[in-house]
């Protein structure tokens, strides 16, 4: 194995402690070209996809990579900012929103964001984290509920780059926060101040996004792990069992995925007689192609068709103050033992100095 070139090791160097936050990423353009480019990566994923590669191979290259990105091309340019895609320009905010949280309870931390799929890829901030001077990194996924198709291969990619590294840093890792206080409470937050504005009184939907139901038997805890999510929710906002619902969207082939789905679910309910429906995607916590188009469009759409009035999409979290200190107290909550102030490293690498000294034979 072929070693990149590293940061070189300087004696008496201070330690440093970064924190990544990882989403799951988008094209770099609405353009059929940059679409490809991003699921051509994305869907040639083992943990996205678990199909026999050469067979797979040949379903990704010979019909899907020919025809989906001119289609998702324009559902992208649909939801396009000026500063780009909306889940980049939401993680870049959350990312700098976070490093003045830490900052404000006197954390001296390098704080990034990577993207799983397109840039910044994860390799690529990990080395610029090691190029200056981090020696211990936490890796915080950006998905509340745990999945090998988002979570472990966050995992598999931060172990493939320690792979080709030389010094390895200290790394720890974050695998959920389904059910964290804080991140609840941002959630009920957000209701809340919808109904305030809106109303309430309508259907609460939760949206999780869909895996397969082969995760489910095979052992995932995704399904269970957003009932909880949805269960705390709707504990924290005062709701009935008969006052909401959990779907899952973003079904993709034809295997049978988690149930129910979202948009047949929302039609279903508009020919049963709801006029309205208040529909939230806990999972995601940054808005994106599937929040803004799917959700807030193609199902909206659907609903009214189908007889419904009144849809209202509750936007993701983004950069709400509630969440963003989540976030903080997440990452305070497993950055424990680790030095994150600079009088700690400085005090740390002292004492590791006098250790020296003294095993040397120095007088105390």
């Amino acid at each position: 194995m072929t070693f990149r070139p590293e940061p070189l090791h300087q004696h008496g160097q201070t330690e440093r402690t970064a924190v990544l936050l990882v989403n799951l990423g988008s094209p770099s353009a609405a353009e059929p070209a940059a679409v490809r480019r991003y699921l051509a990566q994305f869907l040639w994923d083992p943990r996205v996809v678990e199909i026999p590669r050469p067979l797979w191979w040949l379903i990704l290259h010979g019909l899907i990579l020919r025809t989906r990105p001119r289609r998702s091309a324009a559902k992208y340019a649909s939801i396009w900012t000026p500063e780009g895609s909306p889940l980049a320009v939401w993680t870049r905010k959350q990312t700098a929103l976070v490093t003045g949280y830490l900052g404000e309870r006197g954390l001296k931390l390098e704080v990034a964001y990577a993207m799983r799929y397109g840039a910044p890829s994860i390799p690529s901030v990990l080395n610029e984290l090691r190029q200056r001077g981090a020696t211990r990194i936490l890796v915080l996924p950006m998905y509340p509920q745990y999945a090998a198709a988002t979570t472990a291969s966050v995992a598999d990619e931060v172990a493939t780059w320690a792979k080709g590294a030389r010094a390895v840093p200290e790394l720890r890792f974050i695998t959920r926060f389904h059910d964290h206080p804080a991140y609840i409470a941002a959630l009920a937050t957000t209701v809340r101040q919808h109904w305030e504005q809106n109303g309430r009184g309508r259907l609460l939907v939760m949206s999780f996004h869909g895996l397969p139901e082969r995760s489910l038997h095979l052992g995932d805890p995704y399904h269970c792990e957003c009932q909880a999510t949805a269960r705390l929710l709707a504990q924290a906002l005062g709701l009935p069992r008969e006052g909401y619902r959990v779907t899952f969207q973003s079904r993709l082939g034809r295997a049978r995925w988690l149930q129910p789905y979202t948009e047949p679910t929302l039609v279903q309910l508009a020919r049963d007689g709801h006029i309205g429906v208040d529909v939230i995607c806990p999972g995601f916590v940054a808005d994106c192609l599937e929040t803004l188009e799917e959700i807030d469009q193609e199902a909206r759409a659907a609903f009214t068709a189908a007889g419904g009035r009144e849809f209202h999409y509750i936007a993701c979290l983004n950069d709400r103050s509630e969440f963003i200190r989540a976030l903080a107290d997440l990452a305070v909550q497993h950055l424990q033992g680790w030095p994150t102030t600079p009088s700690e490293s400085e005090g740390l690498l002292l004492q590791q100095q006098r250790e020296r000294a003294i095993a040397m034979g120095a007088p105390t």
